[in-house]
């Protein structure tokens, strides 16, 4: 997924909302302290979140209380995309139906400063456990103040170092997308790689994962070429040595049938033709490549169709996107399934007692938590494991070449 950009203007004011639910619907409050949803019961998923209906709780029930740090100020996407975790979140209450679990929201600024503040107003308030940042500085920053406070937190940026130490990520990880259809391909004999990445920090980073993949999974590379970013007329011999060291690969009776290429619909718009001028048959060599390529235009190049990447089960996105526009009318940001899984996680493990249900065994359990993009398991290195399909690009669209498995071994 990519990168978004630090916030350069703030609001003035920190938000704190609850989400509570009723026969008719859910509605906010500013009130955390005295506003609770009913039973599951009585709730209902078709119900308009917008609809006001408040129902105290009964004297004994004790509210467990959820920090949700996002970066709601700014202007432009990140503002846009925080607000889309912000309403998945309050989705994931609304389909949980709980009648104890309490979000405490803050706005974080999009800053480093803005999240340790945040993260110490929510703990201050009781908080059991952190949801967010989303940025990994942010993250880095708030990890200590958690610690101190001993409490977890269930962060949703996609870098691997920001995690552990009583920090989970619920983010996808490209080294997992690169380990899965790597994992496939020689699954169905398929164990001869080459592979075009860029001459960036990105694309070094691609290379080394899918070395190690390959490594792991008993595979072996016959031709590695990298690609100048500038793009242009730069890409056309790097692309034509590939095409070389495949031809060398077959002639020595290793055909090569699996060419990896890391990277979105904007490299693909350059390389696909490129790869098929410089005379790569792929029919015999498929490309490959990473939940980058989940975008609806890459069939357009036909060196594309018929690739194959790793990402969730389309069905489970499509019935999220479906939900939510009926629920608050617009479509949402495609990481907005971070923040339900990540609220999924807070009220599968609600029903443990006070001190047991955020601990690091209950978040790192064997079987993992069910979310919006599947199942999805926090290992002890505070990264997160998920399950996904093999896809299959088509002109239009892709179809399943493997599901992605439902649940863990345990």
């Amino acid at each position: 997924m990519p990168s978004l950009q630090a916030i350069s203007k703030y609001l003035p004011r920190k938000v704190t909302l609850v989400a509570v639910f009723a026969l008719a619907g859910c509605t906010l409050s500013g009130n955390p302290e005295t506003v609770q949803p009913v039973p599951a019961s009585n709730a209902s998923v078709t119900a308009d979140p917008a609809v006001k209906s408040l129902q105290q709780p009964p004297a004994q029930t004790r509210v467990i209380k959820i920090g949700l740090l996002l970066p709601l100020s700014g202007t432009g996407a990140t503002a846009a995309i925080a607000k889309g975790m912000q309403q998945a979140a309050e989705l994931a209450l609304f389909d949980g139906g709980s009648s104890v679990v309490q979000l405490i929201v803050k706005d974080d600024l999009g800053t480093v400063e803005g999240a340790v503040a945040a993260a110490g107003e929510v703990i201050n308030d009781g908080a059991e456990l952190i949801v967010g940042p989303l940025f990994a500085n942010s993250v880095r920053a708030v990890a200590p103040v958690a610690r101190r406070a001993n409490i977890s937190v269930v962060a949703f940026s996609n870098d691997p170092q920001a995690a552990g130490n009583g920090v989970y990520l619920v983010s996808f990880l490209v080294q997992q997308d690169i380990d899965r259809i790597v994992a496939y391909c020689v699954s169905q004999g398929r164990k001869r790689f080459a592979a075009l990445v860029a001459d960036d920090a990105y694309g070094q980073s691609m290379g080394a994962l899918f070395r190690q993949a390959v490594s792991a999974h008993g595979g072996s590379i016959k031709a590695f070429e990298i690609y100048p970013i500038q793009g242009g007329n730069a890409l056309l011999e790097p692309a034509r040595k590939l095409v070389e060291g495949i031809k060398r690969a077959d002639e020595d009776g290793e055909p090569v049938a699996a060419v990896f290429v890391p990277g979105g619909a904007d490299p693909a718009a350059n390389l696909g033709p490129l790869l098929v001028y410089a005379g790569l048959d792929t029919s015999r060599s498929k490309l490959i490549g990473t939940g980058a390529w989940d975008q609806a235009q890459l069939g357009r190049e036909v060196a594309f169709v018929g690739g194959l990447y790793a990402a969730p089960e389309p069905r489970t996105w499509q019935e999220f996107s479906e939900k939510f526009g009926k629920t608050y009318g617009s479509a949402p940001p495609r990481i907005a399934t971070l923040a339900y899984d990540a609220i999924s996680i807070v009220l599968q493990l609600s029903v443990l007692p006070a001190g047991q249900r955020y601990t690091a065994q209950a978040l790192e359990r064997a079987h993992g938590f069910q979310g919006a993009d599947g199942a999805i398991r926090l290992k002890g290195d505070g990264t997160p494991q998920r399950q996904l399909a093999i896809l299959q690009v088509q002109r239009i669209g892709v179809t399943i070449a493997e599901h992605a498995p439902t649940t863990f071994e345990r």
